[in-house]
């Protein structure tokens, strides 16, 4: 396969489809205008059903107190979606690479399902610092290793998906 010095430049497609119009048009699906048509639109309509599918796929396997997440996971995601999709535009940066970005959005996120968990269950939450059948003698130290391990937990993964992202 030989390819020319200036190929580097040419459109990126998929399936026949330049990314470039892919890529531009996914924000105006995603977030159309609203006009005096609510109910006739058809892009309201699509947007409508896209994000209750996605609602109800994340939310089918929690119980009813976890629906008090919808809308903060379905407004992540589609702001992580739409950050990525603008990335496969040429000669565009992804901000999702950078680690700056994925620990601003982990650690406050983390650090509220803990504080909700230590506030809804305490017993339960302080029982995952301390492995069942311990010798009493390793208590305080492994509890402050699962403490420190829980606390170092959004910056591993952060760091991991980082990595993951930036090597393609």
């Amino acid at each position: 396969m030989t390819v020319s010095l200036f190929d580097q430049f040419a459109s990126p497609t998929y399936l026949g489809i330049p990314l470039l119009a892919l890529a531009l048009t996914l924000p105006w699906v995603l977030y159309p205008s609203p006009s005096t048509r609510w109910l006739n639109n058809r892009l309201l309509t699509l947007q409508g059903w896209f994000i209750n599918r996605f609602t109800q796929q994340i939310l089918m396997p929690l119980s009813l107190g976890g629906h008090k997440w919808a809308l903060i996971l379905t407004s992540l995601m589609i702001f992580l979606i739409t950050l990525n999709i603008l990335g496969l535009l040429p000669y565009t940066f992804t901000p999702t690479t950078q680690l700056s970005l994925n620990l601003s959005l982990a650690v406050p996120l983390w650090l509220a399902t803990v504080l909700i968990g230590l506030r809804n269950q305490p017993t339960a939450a302080l029982g995952h610092l301390l492995p069942e059948g311990t010798p009493t003698p390793l208590i305080p130290i492994l509890v402050i290793i699962e403490t420190i391990s829980l606390f170092i937990r959004p910056l591993a993964l952060g760091v991991r998906l980082t990595a993951n992202l930036t090597a393609g």
